[in-house]
């Protein structure tokens, strides 16, 4: 696991706390229908170069970035980091692992 991971049941404690880190989701569209974090911001990771700028106030935040299985995102961290964002992580396992271990009744795919 890199040091730019976080585990679904971390992420669940930080989103409990005074200053939750901000959501991506770079799944696409039909896959942020079916299921999805609260409070997330949809950027499916195809548009992410073209899209960027409507991160930019997030630029100096703790971001965590998720996709289905953790593949996606830790492409987004290191397209984000790339491009100047410090504070990324990917979650762990994706949103499929935040369902097994952190909210069992979502919609696993």
């Amino acid at each position: 696991m890199s040091a730019h991971a976080i585990l679904p049941q971390e992420l669940a404690a930080e989103l409990q706390s005074a200053n939750p880190p901000r959501l991506l989701d770079v799944r696409e569209v039909e896959e942020n229908e079916l299921v999805t974090l609260p409070g997330s911001k949809l950027i499916p990771l195809g548009q992410l170069p073209s899209r960027s700028g409507e991160l930019e106030a997030w630029r100096d935040e703790d971001v965590v970035v998720y996709c289905h299985h953790g593949i996606r995102s830790q492409h987004a961290v290191g397209y984000l980091q790339q491009i100047g964002f410090t504070r990324l992580r990917n979650l762990t396992g994706g949103i499929d692992a935040w369902a097994l271990t952190v909210e069992p009744r979502l919609l696993r795919y």
